[in-house]
């Protein structure tokens, strides 16, 4: 079974972090984190607290996030993995100091003080992972269709409506109902008055479509007249 080097932190920062660039461009951010435990004394029934400080090494995004949002006294989520490394001091005698290093995939920060500008809780991460949780849905909504005819509402600019539908408003009694004609932008009719014709009405034409036209009026026909009495033959 393979070993586990994984550190999880939450604390305050002892100062703000010093942030360098290496010569490839990259950027390395230095921290300290100080962690707090508290407890109470048996013996003397007072509150005690301990406080452990712990050096943090960010690398690439992660740097440049911690050196232009965290400061002394900001409050973070780390996770990391823990190295050690050697040096040699000003007296040529070799030093070891072992850090919590936020590099790589296994590299992840959150500021718990909701003072970033990414918003409250904002976390990152170092590196091939999106801020956000990707794009927001876009969808255009269509009206529904009402089953069984044209919609109330006249057609929007730019279009035009459903086509070959037509619609007969009812005929009233004693006269004939006016019918459409099947084309673009479907208009309503007024019924037929009672004991006569229906009137012709039209709609005002909608931009970026065609106005429907109308049948013309029936109109009923006289009766004709037999002359033939009249001829002088």
């Amino acid at each position: 079974m393979a070993g586990v080097n994984k550190v999880i932190i939450v604390g305050n920062l002892g100062k703000d972090p010093e942030v360098r660039f290496m010569p490839n461009g990259g950027a390395v951010a230095n921290i300290t984190v100080a962690t707090s435990d508290s407890w109470k004394d048996k013996q003397t029934g007072e509150q005690k607290e301990k406080t452990e400080w712990h050096r943090v090494v960010m690398f690439g995004k992660l740097a440049e996030i911690a050196g232009e949002y965290l400061k002394k006294g900001s409050k973070v989520y780390l996770e990391g993995s823990l190295q050690t490394r050697k040096w040699t001091n000003q007296q040529g005698q070799d030093q070891y100091t072992t850090e919590i290093v936020l590099q790589g995939f296994n590299g992840v920060m959150q500021m718990l003080d909701g003072k970033s500008s990414q918003g409250q809780g904002g976390g990152f991460a170092n590196q091939g992972q999106q801020q956000g949780g990707g794009f927001a849905n876009q969808g255009q909504q269509q009206a529904p269709q009402q089953s069984g005819g044209f919609s109330n509402q006249p057609a929007q600019q730019g279009g035009f409506s459903n086509q070959g539908q037509q619609q007969k408003a009812p005929a009233q009694q004693g006269g004939f109902a006016q019918q459409q004609q099947g084309g673009f932008a479907p208009q309503q009719q007024a019924p037929a008055q009672q004991g006569g014709f229906a009137q012709q009405q039209q709609a005002p034409a909608q931009q970026g479509g065609y106005q429907q036209q109308q049948a013309p009026k029936v109109n009923p026909q006289e009766p004709s007249i037999d002359f033939d009495d009249d001829i002088p033959f």
